[in-house]
């Protein structure tokens, strides 16, 4: 039996860095990870796998309002956690001048397992994400949207950028986080799978070659999620305000909704080569809504304005038809105008030279009650 239609619910979840409140630092908080991992650090907080993190997920939510309440109150409670440890939340997918070796392991055999499995990739695993997950009927469609979706992956992530930083250094990318993640075996654009049969053999095959213990471990860009009936977006940074958050998932929950429509009706499913998808994907971490993306369907550069019109165009009807047409919109002309994270972090460098001044100004972006 199939479930309700696709796009119809839709929840987020976050990672955040611990800082200290007066330097910024990272800051390991055993007992915040030790508190989450016994479920009494708040409802919708979860340990990660060093003490410098903290993770949190809402509830399944229907609409962009419900999403924003309950962001809010996610974001409100790993806050609480932090205080309670004397620190305060970096919403940002990179530390501006932290580094890996700051951050310890938390103690938890699922963690132990990952340090056995990727080894110095676990340990290095410095970086922060926001994943969302839309809801599906089964399976068949989750594989069917992801098969769709690859080519607009690119777009989304461009619009989410907060890891220009990363040991202390520009990168030179607006989500260095995109790099960092690339290593893995097991992340990146998902190829084309065309049928469920096709993506269980996948699955079996990563597991016998010990590139994944089991579905979970699967962190491409999108995935069919191993706990849920989702589809769930996994290539976004942190979106250091409330704002982009939103955005991010009000577009990946429309986009559902049109794929799965066009799976519905038979429509040929686009399948650029991996090359182009992987180039695309560089394109959008290097240099985000500055400049040009690359269309990996057409394989032409595409100026970033004109691509992220051109999505917010072929999901026009279906956010209308939802009522989500004007905030969105909204949300879009906020983007434009302030820039992604990753930009106003390096406005702030370039007018301070101080590290500590970056982070700064995304604790206070991420905080609450700037969203």
């Amino acid at each position: 039996m199939t479930g309700p239609p696709a796009g119809g619910t839709v929840g987020v979840e976050e990672e955040f860095h611990l800082v200290d409140p007066v330097t910024f630092a990272l800051t390991p908080a055993p007992e915040v990870a030790a508190a989450a991992l016994a479920g009494t650090a708040g409802a919708h907080v979860l340990a990660e796998i060093t003490t410098t993190q903290l993770e949190t997920a809402t509830a399944v939510c229907t609409t962009l309002a419900e999403l924003r309440a309950q962001l809010v109150t996610t974001r409100t409670e790993a806050a609480a956690a932090a205080a309670r440890a004397g620190l305060v939340l970096l919403a940002a997918s990179t530390h501006p001048f932290g580094s890996w070796r700051d951050q310890p392991m938390t103690p938890d055999a699922r963690y132990d397992d990952m340090v056995t499995r990727w080894a110095a990739l676990a340990r290095q695993q410095d970086i922060c994400g926001c994943h969302v997950h839309v809801g599906v009927p089964d399976l068949a469609t989750a594989v069917a949207v992801m098969d769709r979706a690859r080519p607009y992956l690119p777009v989304l992530l461009a619009m989410t950028g907060s890891s220009p930083f990363h040991d202390g250094v520009d990168t030179g990318y607006e989500s260095w986080r995109t790099q960092w993640w690339g290593r893995w075996p097991n992340a990146g654009p998902p190829e084309h799978l065309g049928s469920v049969q096709r993506y269980r053999e996948l699955v079996a095959a990563l597991v016998r070659g010990g590139a994944i213990g089991d579905a979970r471990h699967l962190y491409w860009d999108l995935r069919p999620s191993a706990r849920y009936p989702t589809v769930e977006f996994r290539l976004a940074d942190v979106c250091t305000d409330l704002d982009a958050a939103v955005l991010h998932a009000a577009l990946a929950r429309s986009l559902v909704r049109i794929l799965a429509g066009r799976t519905a009706v038979g429509e040929p499913v686009p399948d650029p080569r991996p090359e182009l998808l992987r180039a695309a994907r560089w394109r959008a971490a290097k240099d985000g809504l500055d400049g040009e993306l690359f269309d990996p369907v057409r394989g032409e550069p595409v100026p970033a304005r004109a691509a992220v019109d051109a999505l917010l165009a072929e999901l026009a009807d279906d956010l209308r038809a939802a009522g989500e047409e004007d905030e969105v919109a909204a949300l879009v002309s906020r983007l434009w105008t302030r820039g992604t994270s990753a930009a106003r972090q390096r406005r702030t460098w370039a007018a301070t030279g101080d590290a500590r001044a970056v982070a700064a100004q995304v604790v206070r972006d991420g905080a609450v009650e700037a969203g």
